[in-house]
């Protein structure tokens, strides 16, 4: 089953994106993954992260980044093939692939700007922010070392 890419009237939860069933599979993950997340934050996750897919798919080439705590949903689910594949399909009709950005690779106009432009494309999406998930954070980056918000590179 596919989903149209434009938000039914009305719909405005990010967390409509996710079946509860794998909600409560992807926010139990996080919390055995990282136990400083409490089960509600995690479940804010998972539907910050359906948010941030959807903008992502309705806004091709705009370089959206997830914050720090988005970027774990995102890794969390993508570990849960089965469903990450799903939700891509209803969410944007493909898959969507986690391109993470090279050491010397730099994010158009820098982490505060991406951040922006992001929470603007969720909004456009029809999705609410969720913007205590979406602080720009002081800790190191595990991977994408120039494109996650708190980029030790854009500091």
């Amino acid at each position: 089953m596919t989903i149209a890419l434009e938000r039914p009237v009305g719909t405005t939860d990010p967390d409509t994106l996710v079946d509860p069933e794998v909600s409560e599979r992807l926010a139990s993950r996080i919390t055995k993954d990282h136990p400083e997340i409490d089960a509600s934050t995690a479940r804010r996750i998972v539907g910050q992260t359906a948010a941030f897919l959807a903008a992502g798919a309705r806004e091709p080439g705009q370089f959206l980044v997830p914050s720090a705590l988005v970027d774990i949903g995102w890794h969390t689910w993508i570990l849960h093939t089965v469903d990450y594949a799903e939700a891509c399909q209803r969410i944007a009709g493909r898959f969507i692939h986690h391109v993470p950005t090279d050491a010397d690779e730099m994010v158009p106009g820098g982490p505060a700007a991406a951040r922006e432009r992001t929470l603007a494309a969720i909004t456009a999406a029809g999705y609410t922010v969720d913007p205590d998930l979406w602080v720009l954070a002081n800790g190191d980056c595990t991977q994408c070392h120039a494109g996650c918000t708190d980029s030790p590179v854009n500091k």
